[in-house]
């Protein structure tokens, strides 16, 4: 009898002995339980919640169908809300469709503004349609002008016109410009060939340039090279480079080549290095 005893106790110490075990394990599988049940997860089984939990998890259901109704998803239930959650969000809607139907948008519903709504629409919508006119977008209708919102229109165009040109952006109907803008144009035109061919780039035409800046464009260009070729870069010309320039830039390598050699760091060419230098970098090894 005392020994059944003993093996019912121990065998109930041993119990309690793996209980904080058995938590531990159980306590992340809880909580990832929790966590998939607020995030309306399928792998939740609400059989795992604690009271306190599902009230939880209901309060988050409820206010992620709030959320999904605000930002009309299908799936929104309507039937879930509070009378002033159904306000509120009826409201939004409203704002949402007068915003939609001002901007030009397709999810305008017409039939949901009062009559101060849609007068503000049709003002809003013939003011959109000027802008693209003046823009020259496909979508103006023209029909739809009044004469003096024509006259502006034909003015913001041609300005439209004229920058296009000077900026040899866009589309440039140099027919369409008067004399005094011709004239403005080419000596636009000729600022942005001087500078294209002072910075290098393609665009530019040295065979439009007066002596002045082709001298000046010279000068600009023998910098870059100088500066390509110290810096080794495959644009380099040596054979534009002046003898001292050339004596300038072989000294500096060399230095380069005798320094890396010295401190083992970066390339180096022992090809190329003094009877006196060689002899020191080996000295410097040992």
């Amino acid at each position: 009898m005392k020994v059944s005893l003993r093996k019912c106790l121990w065998v109930q110490v041993a119990s309690l002995s793996f209980w904080p075990i058995l938590l531990f394990a159980q306590s992340p599988n809880l909580a990832q339980n929790l966590a998939d049940c607020r995030n309306g997860r399928e792998t939740c089984d609400p059989s795992k919640l604690s009271p306190s939990q599902s009230a939880d998890v209901a309060l988050a259901g409820h206010g992620r169908n709030v959320s999904n109704c605000r930002n009309g998803y299908d799936s929104c239930d309507r039937l879930k809300l509070t009378q002033q959650e159904t306000i509120a969000l009826a409201l939004a809607d409203h704002q949402q469709n007068v915003s939609d139907c001002k901007n030009g948008m397709t999810s305008c519903d017409p039939s949901r503004l009062t009559q101060a709504e849609a007068r503000e629409t049709s003002v809003a919508e013939h003011r959109r349609n000027i802008d693209d006119c003046q823009d020259g977008l496909g979508t103006c209708d023209r029909s739809k002008l009044t004469r003096p919102e024509m006259q502006e229109v034909d003015i913001a165009l041609r300005q439209r016109n004229v920058s296009d040109c000077k900026n040899g952006i866009g589309f440039c109907d140099r027919s369409k410009l008067t004399p005094s803008q011709t004239i403005e144009v080419t000596a636009a035109e000729h600022e942005h060939n001087v500078w294209n061919c002072q910075n290098g780039w393609d665009q530019c035409d040295h065979s439009k340039l007066t002596p002045r800046e082709a001298g000046q464009t010279a000068v600009s260009e023998h910098h870059r090279n100088i500066s390509a070729c110290k810096d080794g870069q495959e644009t380099c010309d040596y054979s534009r480079l002046t003898p001292p320039e050339a004596k300038m830039l072989a000294d500096a390598e060399h230095k380069r080549n005798y320094t890396a050699c010295r401190r083992g760091y970066g390339y180096c060419d022992p090809s190329r290095l003094t009877a006196e230098e060689n002899h020191s970098v080996q000295l410097k090894g040992h």
